[in-house]
């Protein structure tokens, strides 16, 4: 298994938790890229994307990919719409495998009904969910381009962790 893993998904496909399970199980740092830019810009995401820009906020996200190249044993969980970037896909692997957590739109929406801190993710229940689906497609091939592809639905933390690594060992 290698020195690190990327995972990427889109928002509430359980990075986070899944991210802070395997860091545990494995005696690894567990980051959270979007916590990173957080820190780096002394702000929250909702107000770099209000204040600056959503194009502002992806060269923060690059910006701390590159500082992670090099880190060893390392659980990285990436923000929903880092994968869009060519570049940050090559960078994540540089870092280590890529693991791309799925689940369905409904999943998801369900995940996230309560969320407030999502910028893309602001409006009306029937809004965000249709907002939810054209992220979902338009991010799909990006999310393909992963080395591995783990659904959720049905499982928990505890099994998609587990998953990860059975698979991750395999490669």
């Amino acid at each position: 298994m290698s020195d690190s893993i990327v995972l990427t998904g889109p928002m509430g496909s359980g990075k986070t938790s899944v991210g802070r399970l395997l860091a545990q199980q494995l005696g690894w740092a567990f980051i959270d890229l979007d916590a990173l830019i957080v820190e780096q810009a002394g702000k929250s995401i909702n107000a770099i994307f209000a204040e600056e820009g959503e194009p502002a906020f992806r060269v923060l996200e690059q910006q701390q990919l590159v500082n992670l190249v090099g880190r060893e044993r390392v659980v990285l969980s990436t923000g929903g719409g880092a994968v869009i970037d060519p570049e940050n896909r090559r960078l994540m692997r540089l870092i280590g495998p890529v693991v791309n957590l799925t689940a369905s739109l409904e999943l998801l929406a369900a995940r996230l009904a309560a969320c407030n801190d999502r910028p893309l993710l602001q409006g009306e229940e029937a809004e965000r969910v249709a907002r939810l689906e054209r992220l979902l497609q338009e991010r799909e091939h990006c999310y393909a381009d992963s080395d591995i592809r783990i659904d959720t639905v049905g499982k928990s933390v505890e099994d998609v962790a587990a998953e990860v690594l059975k698979r991750l060992s395999k490669g």
